[in-house]
């Protein structure tokens, strides 16, 4: 049974007592998060048509903390440096119900991992009231028997599978083991989940939607990750191929990535994930900027 005295929440099980401590991912026992907001920022499926349903952008809530260490990541003062406030989980609640009343089209948890008991709790007390698909945003590197926690209670687990070769995840997010924790969770997602389904609008209302980042350089990974997905059930998972990346927090430290990736690097995923036969999103060149990063100001809370 997972606890938080001795935690193993996550791959990384680092048996931190966090009711006292703070574990790898530098959360203690409280909730931290950084903002509460509408966010127009996130696929065509998940923020829906201002048009044809009344409900417009995610009601993300992004959560600080976060069990990966990846140098480049866009967030770092809420992932790495735990930026944030301590709300309770009554507080966590009526914030979900609240963004459901400002017409939000999903709930977004971004990066709940490292409070997945405490989410689940909560999703536990207000889901029936919830007429909006919660949504869990998450790295990817998740543990078994917390997505297990959140059985029933997660309507569209969307996963950035990251990393196929350990040798780059060992580098970027010091995790060696990355895509062998983060397949079987994701298989464990669809396990759950089933097929995706949308409705007449276009607008997904359960499943596995699968984000992946291409990274400069690392376009034959991602090549690779392609060729897993295309071994997975074709109904049960939506792709979206992210070319937003941006040098940011400790990218300069590693030169190899320290620029944005070419036309040709991502053309070159997107093309192995067509002759895979996956179905999904893909992104204009124009998204490889800072412009929609949420400040992270504590509003909403």
């Amino acid at each position: 049974m997972l606890t938080l005295s001795h935690c193993e929440i996550c791959p990384r099980r680092c048996g931190a007592d966090r009711t006292r401590t703070r574990g790898i991912c530098g959360c203690d026992r409280e909730i931290r998060a950084a903002r509460a907001m509408i966010h127009e920022g996130e696929e065509p499926c998940l923020i829906g048509s201002k048009d044809r349903s009344g409900r417009w952008g995610a009601g993300a809530i992004f959560f600080s903390g976060c069990n990966l260490k990846c140098v480049f990541c866009q967030n770092a003062e809420i992932s790495l440096q735990n930026y944030g406030e301590v709300i309770s989980k009554a507080r966590l609640g009526e914030i979900i119900l609240g963004l459901q009343e400002q017409g939000a089209a999903v709930i977004d948890l971004v990066s709940p991992t490292p409070y997945a008991l405490q989410v689940a709790e909560v999703l536990e007390k207000v889901k029936p009231q919830l007429t909006i698909p919660i949504v869990y945003n998450c790295g990817g590197y998740e543990g078994l028997e917390a997505l297990k926690r959140l059985d029933g209670l997660v309507d569209i687990y969307m996963p950035d599978l990251k990393y196929k070769s350990p040798e780059i995840s060992g580098r970027y997010s010091k995790a060696d083991d990355y895509f062998e924790a983060a397949s079987l969770a994701l298989e464990e997602m669809i396990r759950q989940r089933g097929e995706c389904v949308f409705t007449e609008d276009g607008q997904m209302r359960s499943g596995t939607l699968v984000r992946h980042l291409v990274l400069p350089g690392c376009s034959r990974d991602s090549e690779a990750l392609m060729d897993y997905l295309g071994t997975l059930p074709k109904e049960s998972i939506t792709i979206s191929l992210l070319r937003q990346y941006t040098p940011y927090a400790d990218a300069e430290r590693y030169p190899e990535i320290n620029r944005r990736i070419t036309t040709l690097e991502y053309e070159r995923v997107v093309n192995r994930a067509l002759q895979n036969g996956l179905d999904g999103f893909r992104q204009a060149s124009a998204s490889a900027t800072m412009a929609l990063r949420p400040v992270f100001d504590g509003s909403g809370l």
